[in-house]
């Protein structure tokens, strides 16, 4: 009598549990997949929903925000066959939750394996030095296949981004040798370029430096031989003026004896100035007769004209 007690008893609570569980409210950004008899039936949204008991049952339940799934490390081959280990994330949305539902057992899983084959595939056309250089266009290949491929799942991919890009040790060893060589020969291109450009400025200054020397030298001749010409141009001038004045003086009443004076004045005083204690003087005349002395300047100046 207890046994059937107990099977009563259990009997009702299950009866209970169910009518409980006929009663379901959904939160926001998330969908409940019914089926009823084993047949989709609807998708409950947001909200309080009553199912049928023993009729209806909760099969899927989906959420309808973006979701970040990582891709698992893998071993993928570059162009010049080098190994390196890539990992990243996929950013995905469930857009339709009955497709997602019944169009594959497991979309993340899905996801991730499509996009580790992708993955695979893109880097296996690039070489090493161009898989470090192009993660913007290997994300947007991705989401690109993975999106096209995952379209009958009720799923959009947005974004897929790479976390690590991996090479091997030597390999990175042999590219830290081949940067700090590059930097090393830039280095010593500047060093050049910039010792080139110093000794261009140089020479460019140097050059400067002469013509200005060179302009001003021919200036300084310019100016010289002016000054000069207009020096000889003064004398001249100067010399005629005198010779005017001397030829008009010669023409008044004892001019030509004061030239005579003159003249005689003027050679015994280069002559006083040659003989010196220490100096011997041949004179082709005798200075001591001063009457022929006098008479050869009087036949000199009468033979000039004067």
């Amino acid at each position: 009598m207890i046994f059937l007690y107990v099977i009563w008893g259990i009997f009702f609570l299950y009866i209970t549990y169910m009518f409980v569980r006929s009663v379901r409210i959904v939160n926001n950004q998330e969908v409940l997949i019914v089926e009823r008899l084993g047949r989709y039936n609807s998708t409950l949204e947001a909200g309080l929903h009553i199912l049928i008991p023993f009729i209806d049952k909760v099969t899927y339940h989906h959420t309808l925000k973006e979701q970040a799934i990582e891709v698992p490390p893998q071993i993928c081959i570059t162009k010049d066959n080098v190994q390196i280990k890539v990992d990243g994330i996929i950013y995905l949305k469930v857009l339709d939750p009955q497709k997602s539902s019944y169009g594959i057992q497991d979309y993340r899983f899905a996801a991730s394996q499509l996009a580790q084959t992708t993955m695979r595939a893109v880097i296996g056309e690039l070489d090493l030095d161009k898989t470090f250089e192009s993660r913007d266009s290997i994300n947007m290949k991705i989401v690109e296949v993975v999106d096209q491929a995952s379209d009958p799942w009720g799923i959009k991919v947005n974004r897929y981004e790479i976390q690590n890009l991996s090479p091997p040790k030597t390999v990175l060893e042999a590219m830290e040798k081949q940067k700090t060589a590059e930097l090393n020969k830039k280095a010593q291109i500047s060093l050049s370029e910039g010792d080139r450009d110093s000794k261009i400025n140089r020479s460019e200054g140097l050059k400067q430096e002469a013509i200005n020397k060179s302009e001003g030298e021919k200036q300084k001749r310019i100016n010289e031989a002016e000054g000069k010409a207009k020096e000889i141009e003064a004398l001249a001038i100067a010399t005629a003026k005198g010779i005017e004045s001397i030829a008009e003086s010669i023409i008044l009443k004892g001019g030509k004896e004061a030239v005579r004076l003159k003249i005689a004045e003027n050679f015994i005083h280069q002559i006083m100035n040659i003989a010196k204690s220490d100096t011997n003087v041949i004179l082709p005349m005798d200075l001591t007769n001063i009457k022929a002395f006098n008479e050869a300047i009087k036949d000199m100046v009468d033979s000039r004209g004067v």
